[in-house]
């Protein structure tokens, strides 16, 4: 696609949905000097390292380009699970962490959840870059949408009238990230997530935020669903109230209306 259908897209599906926040853009890459100008590095930027989630909440809140690496982090579990981190055995990293802040009960009740997670081998990526999906600087990897179960109702109609499958999803409560970040990429179909701890903590997601996570390659295909899905019935959001009804009142009113002459 080019910049300007990247624009396009994201202006229709932004006033489509009433979005509150930007859609984002998500490149995941080999080599940092791939980031496109004036990204900003929160190391460099604001001399501190961030999560991961708090990038994506500064691309879709701000407008910024922002890009990280390694150097740009501090949230270890994250770390882990993106390759980042120095662990000899990532997975057995994840079930000793899980087990000892007591999200796991026991090391087999961590493995098994550890392993239906998404992640990159340590070094299979040096560098993540998150753009507002409407700059078009690069082909995203994965396209993010952040909104309400009503807007994610819609994508899911969206999806499923071009796809015919149902939107999948896992939920763990944390390391969210790898859902709406990396499942996409690896597995080439939309994922819908409830973001974890982190998110709400650090990156200040909101209690009514679910995120709706698209493969790249997947938008125009979202744009005709969008536009199609429901078109006969007139689904949209917000959902439009039923309004071919004659309400009932209480005793009290209907008794005064009687006696005033409106009933």
């Amino acid at each position: 696609m080019q910049q300007d259908d990247y624009r396009k897209a994201a202006d229709y599906i932004y006033g489509e949905l009433r979005m509150k926040t930007l859609p984002v853009g998500v490149k995941f890459l080999t080599d940092p000097a791939r980031m496109p100008e004036k990204t900003r590095r929160p190391s460099v930027t604001f001399g501190k390292k961030v999560t991961i989630c708090q990038g994506v909440t500064m691309a879709r809140n701000y407008g910024w380009t922002v890009g990280l690496t390694r150097e740009d982090l501090i949230c270890v579990p994250a770390m882990i699970v993106f390759g980042f981190s120095d662990s000899q055995d990532p997975p057995a990293s994840l079930v000793e962490l899980f087990c000892r802040i007591d999200f796991s009960r026991t090391d087999e009740l961590a493995r098994l959840e550890v392993e239906s997670m998404n992640r990159f081998d340590n070094g299979e990526i040096s560098a993540i870059v998150m753009a507002p999906l409407g700059k078009g600087l690069f082909d995203p990897d994965t396209i993010l949408f952040f909104g309400n179960p009503a807007q994610m109702m819609r994508f899911a109609q969206g999806w499923s009238y071009v796809s015919g499958e149902r939107v999948r999803g896992l939920y763990g409560g944390k390391v969210e990230c790898d859902e709406y970040l990396i499942a996409p990429f690896r597995e080439g179909k939309p994922r819908m997530a409830i973001p974890g701890n982190g998110d709400r903590i650090f990156s200040m997601t909101q209690d009514d935020e679910m995120v709706f996570a698209l493969p790249g390659g997947r938008l125009a295909d979202l744009v005709q669903g969008l536009e199609s899905a429901g078109r006969a019935v007139g689904a949209r959001y917000p959902v439009t109230p039923y309004q071919n009804f004659q309400p009932e009142f209480p005793k009290a009113h209907k008794e005064m209306g009687k006696q005033v002459g409106v009933m």
